[in-house]
């Protein structure tokens, strides 16, 4: 698992790639990055993260429910992220994640 926080850049050339839940209480369910947007932050102070989500598409049609998941990328590693569920259509399940 990283040490280092989360952020913006780590996420914003990664939209169309894959990030696989592999958590044990939970199905390995492939998932694609499909938005990375920083959200407007009034005030950032020093060594606080400007705030940014995550939109992610899930083809698998299981809706998981919100919680922390452990979830694999090739290029950043093993990444516990809260996932929140917040549609589903024939496309397959969307899930977004908030940094703030």
């Amino acid at each position: 698992m990283r040490d280092k926080q989360l952020v913006f850049e780590d996420f914003a050339d990664k939209v169309e790639q894959v990030f696989v839940i592999s958590d044990g209480n939970a199905p390995t369910i492939p998932l694609t990055l499909t938005h990375a947007k920083p959200l407007s932050a009034r005030e950032v102070g020093p060594g606080m993260r400007p705030p940014f989500s995550l939109t992610f598409l899930a083809k698998d049609p299981r809706v998981l429910p919100q919680r922390i998941y452990r979830i694999e990328h090739h290029g950043l590693g093993v990444l516990e992220i809260f996932l929140v569920p917040s549609g589903k259509d024939t496309k397959g399940v969307t899930y977004h994640a908030t940094f703030n």
